[in-house]
């Protein structure tokens, strides 16, 4: 999958490689990636990139018709991710 191929190109990227953005985000969404940095023990960088990396595996998903959500251990579909 592309996704996945991209998120491995993401991160061994190196520094002289790197482009780098500015983003405006609310207080309540940098207040949001700073919590999920901390429990993850990384950064609102490394956030962003695995929710990008993720968002290309929703997008391929979709484009080969078939369906993103979370499974419960015995395979069963507990939620459907939508409207991605």
């Amino acid at each position: 999958m592309s996704g996945i191929n991209n998120a491995l190109e993401i991160s061994m990227a190196t520094d002289k490689d790197v482009i780098r953005l500015s983003l405006a985000v609310s207080p309540e969404l940098n207040a949001r990636l700073e919590q999920l940095a901390a429990s993850g023990c990384t950064t609102k960088s490394e956030i962003l990139r695995k929710a990008i990396a993720l968002y290309d595996v929703v997008a391929e998903a979709k484009t080969e018709k078939r369906r993103f959500g979370i499974l419960d251990e015995d395979k069963h579909l507990l939620t459907e991710i939508v409207g991605i």
